[in-house]
């Protein structure tokens, strides 16, 4: 599986590990920056790892910045990305069992790396359960298409 990964100034050294321990259980990584701690803008990076995630260059991506919540929201804007972010590891299970999330988001400033580690783990290794999640990840694109969720089946 090959993984997009970004991040801004905040989220650099936490991102440096992740790629290590992603490399380490055999998932092919693509860095899309920063490459620095120097003062940066997270959109930049999101857009970059969340296009390649959309694209289908990559299965899945990873994002870090000082809370995660800025860069994912940048990353929810390129169309066809759902990237949660997530502090725990229920999130980061059920982003991908219910919502179909194909990139998740931290925040360095919020929890450890070794947290960070954890989270990834589970968020690579769980399945979208299907069923009736099916519907309401349609009423996702539907709502980014400009169209009317209220009118979507299934």
């Amino acid at each position: 599986m090959k993984i997009a990964i970004a991040s801004d100034h905040a989220g650099f050294e936490a991102k440096q590990k992740i790629i290590d321990y992603l490399k380490s259980e055999g998932y092919e990584t693509k860095d899309f920056g920063t490459y620095s701690t120097d003062s940066c803008d997270y959109p930049d990076f999101a857009y970059l790892a969340a296009s390649a995630v959309a694209s289908g260059e990559a299965e899945r991506g990873v994002l870090i910045c000082g809370t995660g919540i800025g860069i994912s929201i940048a990353a929810n804007k390129v169309k066809g990305v759902r990237c949660a972010t997530c502090t725990d590891e229920f999130c980061a299970e059920f982003s991908r069992r219910h919502n179909d999330a194909q990139m998740i988001s931290m925040g360095a400033r919020v929890i450890s790396v070794e947290k960070m580690i954890s989270l990834v783990k589970i968020f690579l290794s769980t399945d979208f359960e299907g069923g009736r999640h099916n519907r309401r990840v349609n009423k996702i694109s539907a709502i980014e298409s400009g169209e009317n969720p209220l009118n979507i089946k299934e």
